[in-house]
């Protein structure tokens, strides 16, 4: 009996749908059949049906783009992957660079204390200004 109200119920609906394609393009009603043909296939267990080859997704309500291709591009691995080797290598990047700062730093450093300097030469307050004026 289940079966039977199943079977009312979308004959019901079938009518309902088929009176609203009248208003479609004939391009979209043939999308919407080929889509109704895949579904019917994959409910069937014959998801090898050549329609279903050819309807990937169903047009969103704009027609700029399908349901599963926005998925697919958000669970697809290599897009996350090359997303990670990109962050990791500019990451990487400017820690290299930072060391590379660094080790000029202290290689500037190491030139100056083992100059032939004293120490009270570097605590004048002129001695900055005497560095700047040499840089130059």
């Amino acid at each position: 009996m289940n079966t039977q109200n199943d079977q009312e119920l979308a004959k019901k609906i079938k009518a309902l749908l088929d009176r609203g394609n009248n208003d479609l393009r004939q391009g979209i009603v043939y999308k919407l059949q080929l889509a109704r043909q895949a579904a019917l296939a994959k409910m069937a267990g014959r998801s090898d049906s050549p329609q279903t080859a050819t309807v990937h997704g169903l047009a969103t309500a704009g027609g700029t783009g399908t349901i599963g291709s926005m998925r697919r591009l958000v669970t697809d691995f290599r897009l996350w992957l090359a997303v990670l080797i990109i962050a990791g290598g500019a990451y990487f990047y400017d820690y290299w660079t930072i060391l590379q700062q660094a080790s000029e730093i202290a290689e500037l450093d190491s030139a100056l204390l083992g100059s032939d300097l004293p120490v009270d030469a570097f605590l004048d307050k002129g001695f900055e200004n005497w560095l700047k004026r040499s840089g130059e």
